[in-house]
């Protein structure tokens, strides 16, 4: 082993906790090591949040053309140039890439080496540089921040199809005849309708009884509704047993009732979860103690089993969204930094999954609530009942609200709409101030916007009125 290079902290992986993390601390005076083995950013810039938003983006202008003459828009045939489509995501791509790499270059206390770390003990990591060579780092505090990969199940005679992943599918120069989906998660049903909307016929096949499976079966079956009127067919409790391809025809062998024994396509996108980033790290040389499926076990705190090491991000095995890696930063910037006390424990969850239309979703589901044994009351409109979707013609969808019976509060909330992760940061901010849902039943919110809605999705409910909540409060018009 080299002679090793002395560090006050190393950060293996250049994501959105990563990044961040290395950069402030490197601010404030110390001297930080960031090692990334291909690409800064993570997975959100190169293969995640950016490029896949961007490719919605334009599958929804393709959705809009075709609808356009509901507007009284005459626009005559539409089509999709999918290499168009591709190199407009590669270059937003390449811009936040440079941009976080430009970031981080400016640091004058922060080194960022390209190459694959690997840990010889808890404080000393040897890289293997990607220009050749090696170099071996040491320092009391290491952080681990490598992500996930999609995970390729073991079904017969996959390896031989040459499946796409959430990363291959949006390197595709032409729209695929049929695009068959395993899986009907957030990768799948955003991928399935954008291609849908960029032409392909599309089958998503999924084991859950809905899809989903962890949200609400009335908001989840909603949405499928929705999906299956844009023409995507969706196999519910069905399981893949083997696929072959012959001819550039991929037949997929199904089991499950009410499903066919096959169905075909030329493409087929695999997107059953992914896995954690750990298993060349050699973590058994530091004490790192890991999940069955390989995430890093830490605590509120982010701390690992090893005294000094920490993990944030995805790797961890918590909710794996880039808001709450970024929070991961947070919390050990403040404690490490700011003499902190800031944990995971009370940390409000909320995603929004990119279809047409958004679910936003914070929170409580209905079903997690009564699992605990809350005494809960529900509200729930259509947005056939919201003032703003009638007059743009977004009116599919719904809105959901589990509000605790006894104090008002709101415990969680699922918007299933035009915008819906929007209305939804509106009900998340609500959550975070503690305001009763009572007030926001009576909030002047401004007159036609999608938050005023809230106002008709509450106004149904026997709610005892709050401190200065006037008493007079019927539904708004529409």
């Amino acid at each position: 082993m080299s002679n090793p290079d002395a560090y006050d902290l190393i950060v293996i992986g250049a994501g959105q906790g990563g990044g961040p993390l290395a950069g402030t601390v490197a601010e404030e005076g110390q001297d930080v090591a960031l090692l990334e083995r291909k690409h800064v950013g993570g997975t959100c810039v190169n293969e995640g949040c950016t490029p896949t938003k961007t490719m919605i983006a334009s599958a929804r202008v393709a959705h809009l053309a075709r609808r356009a003459e509901d507007y009284g828009v005459e626009v005559g045939d539409v089509s999709v140039d999918l290499e168009t489509v591709r190199e407009r995501k590669r270059d937003i791509v390449e811009s936040f890439r440079a941009g976080s790499r430009n970031s981080i270059e400016a640091k004058e206390r922060l080194d960022l080496i390209e190459g694959d770390g690997r840990f010889v003990d808890a404080h000393t990591v040897e890289v293997a540089l990607s220009d050749g060579g090696t170099r071996t780092l040491t320092a009391d505090r290491i952080a681990i921040n490598t992500g996930t990969r999609p995970v390729i199940p073991p079904i017969d005679g996959l390896d031989g199809v040459d499946p796409l992943t959430s990363t291959s599918i949006m390197e595709l120069g032409t729209v695929p005849d049929h695009l068959l989906v395993l899986g009907g998660g957030y990768i799948g049903l955003e991928f399935g309708q954008m291609f849908r909307r960029f032409g392909a016929d599309v089958t998503i096949i999924d084991r859950g009884a809905h899809i989903l499976g962890r949200e609400d079966a009335d908001v989840a079956e909603a949405l499928q509704d929705i999906l299956r009127e844009d023409g995507i067919r969706i196999l519910n409790e069905a399981s893949m047993t083997a696929v072959e391809e012959a001819n550039g025809t991929i037949t997929a062998h199904l089991d499950g009732d009410d499903v066919p024994a096959q169905v075909v396509g030329d493409e087929l996108l695999v997107a059953v979860g992914r896995r954690p980033n750990t298993d060349t790290l050699n973590l058994g040389a530091t004490g790192v103690e890991t999940t069955e499926r390989g995430h890093v076990q830490v605590d509120e705190r982010l701390a690992t089993t090893a005294d000094g090491v920490f993990a944030l991000g995805d790797v961890t095995g918590g909710p794996a969204f880039t808001h709450v890696s970024y929070d991961d930063y947070r919390v050990l910037c403040d404690n490490w930094l700011y003499d902190g006390d800031r944990t995971t424990d009370d940390r409000l969850v909320s995603y929004t999954l990119f279809t047409d239309p958004q679910l936003g979703r914070v929170g409580l589901t209905e079903k997690q609530a009564r699992e605990r044994d809350l005494d809960v009351t529900v509200a729930q409109m259509p947005m056939t009942h919201v003032a703003r979707a009638l007059e743009v013609d977004e009116t599919r969808g719904l809105m959901k609200a589990v509000i605790d019976s006894d104090t008002n509060q709101l415990l969680g909330a699922a918007i299933l709409g035009i915008e819906g992760g929007e209305v939804m940061s509106v009900l998340q901010t609500a959550m975070m101030g503690g305001l009763p849902v009572d007030r926001l039943q009576s909030a002047p919110f401004a007159h036609p916007t999608l938050a005023e809605s809230l106002n008709n999705l509450f106004a149904g409910l026997d709610l005892g009125p709050s401190e200065g909540r006037p008493r007079c409060d019927e539904a708004n018009p529409a």
